[in-house]
């Protein structure tokens, strides 16, 4: 039962960011028999990079988009020399991609190819790179480290941009191709965000995939747990650029992460959850930059905070869409025929509330709203509201505990709400304010929740 480690772009984004990583690595490595398996994503920045690039070349400038990304192969060329062993084999890779990802922005100026196909075979550099890197930085300091090409191990369906894994084939691979490694007393090292798609085409699993390429990884070789290095100490109760106290939370279970994660909190990518819930396989969330630290730990099991509410989590840049038509009254299949345009525009729906007469719905991806909107009136008066924002209010057993509605509505009363959401789910609290309000908002809750006993506790020390 292997550790997955995975390292996010922060954790390796320069010489120092490595040495931590190699650190961590070693001191896993020692404490178990089992030798871990480390997933890495691309350097801080680099995905980005890769990515402007490519909308440059598609804007007849590859040559920009070469330029753009020359800082960008030299902060791995810098850490390779200083700390990787044998660094012109390296170089040597590194070049070679340099000419490859040229050509590709070439090819996309020219459209040769589906521009998706050559936006995820470019953005795949980034962890094919720093994966490559990091076996040989690991080397060098004497652990047995093997660089393995994800795409060797994690398969998908052709969907360019947020390819869908494909379960059975992934832990097929993945066990084939890693398990006589962890044998063999290696270290395995593979990129995360990058798979293979039905066609042999090289896809990526969306932003932040990486987390999700860990967890299929642990859940395909029954890992004991899977451990998500980044920048933060864990999961907080609120974000800490709005909130400053803030605190770790020790423990969450798999449903509130996996809230807390779709509805704003940046911690775990939302899709990180399902392959260990399936398989029940603890997920530790760590500061790579305060190893010691201790960070949350999401498990199967539930645990009910003393104060019920374990954290908040908001996101912003929301739009409301409200239909409104008597034709509702006592029908059946007015429902369905709303969200079927949604589906047919692919756009996700988060929140959702109706009356006898009108829908309200809440959606972070506005880009095809126009077009859905003038599907929408054939069913009744449409009204959009845009600048809106969700807070989600967090805690099993929230629903069963008396008076938290109350509180939490008592914190905002001069503050305007537009949609409630709470019957869904017995462990959180949904509802929207304007994108202004949102920080205030947040502010007063943690303030309440969060704040307020550990005033209680130094003025009854003082007294």
């Amino acid at each position: 039962m292997p550790t997955v480690m995975k390292f996010g772009g922060t954790s390796v984004e320069d010489k120092r960011a490595f040495e931590r990583v190699v650190n961590i690595v070693n001191c896993v490595h020692a404490q178990n028999v089992t030798p871990p398996v480390v997933v890495v994503s691309a350097m801080s920045g680099v995905t980005n990079a890769l990515l402007e690039s490519v909308e440059r070349a598609a804007a007849s400038d590859p040559e920009g988009g070469k330029r753009l990304l020359e800082p960008h192969w030299v902060r791995h060329l810098t850490v390779a020399r200083a700390l990787a062993i044998e660094p012109s084999v390296f170089e040597a890779m590194l070049e070679s991609a340099r000419r490859e990802v040229a050509d590709l922005l070439q090819a996309t100026s020219a459209q040769m190819m589906p521009r998706p196909l050559l936006q995820d075979l470019i953005a795949s550099y980034g962890e094919r790179l720093s994966s490559a890197l990091l076996a040989g930085v690991l080397r060098q300091t004497g652990l047995p480290a093997q660089h393995v090409d994800a795409r060797r191990c994690i398969f998908t369906n052709s969907e360019h941009g947020s390819a869908e894994p494909l379960l059975p084939q992934i832990e097929r691979h993945t066990r084939a191709v890693l398990e006589p490694l962890i044998d063999a007393r290696k270290i395995p090292v593979l990129g995360g965000f990058i798979g293979s798609g039905e066609d042999g085409a090289t896809t990526t699993l969306g932003r932040g995939g990486s987390d999700y390429t860990a967890a299929l990884v642990g859940a395909s070789l029954g890992a004991r747990e899977v451990q998500i290095w980044t920048d933060v100490t864990g999961v907080l109760t609120a974000d800490p650029r709005l909130i400053k106290e803030a605190r770790t939370i020790a423990r969450l279970s798999y449903a509130e992460a996996a809230e807390l994660a779709y509805f704003g909190a940046k911690v775990l990518h939302p899709k990180t959850i399902q392959p260990a819930v399936e398989q029940r396989i603890p997920v530790r969330i760590c500061n790579a930059r305060a190893p010691d630290a201790d960070g949350t730990i999401v498990c199967a099991e539930a645990e009910i905070s003393p104060r019920t509410v374990k954290a908040i989590a908001h996101k912003i840049g929301i739009t409301l869409v409200q239909i409104t038509s008597a034709r509702m009254l006592g029908a059946y299949g007015f429902l369905n025929a709303i969200f079927e345009v949604f589906n047919r525009h692919r756009t996700a729906i988060d929140i959702v509330t109706t009356s006898e007469v009108s829908v309200s719905l809440s959606l972070d991806d506005a880009r095809a709203l126009p077009s859905i909107v003038n599907e929408l009136k054939e069913f009744g008066a449409v009204r959009v509201e845009q600048k809106q924002a969700i807070i989600c209010v967090v805690g099993e057993g929230l629903r069963g505990t008396s008076g938290i509605a109350a509180r939490i509505f008592s914190c905002l009363s001069d503050i305007n709400i537009s949609l409630i959401s709470q019957g869904a789910s017995s462990i959180n609290l949904t509802f929207v304010v304007e994108e202004n309000n949102v920080h205030e908002a947040v502010a007063r809750l943690h303030a309440a929740f969060f704040e307020s006993d550990v005033q209680s506790t130094v003025e009854a020390r003082v007294a």
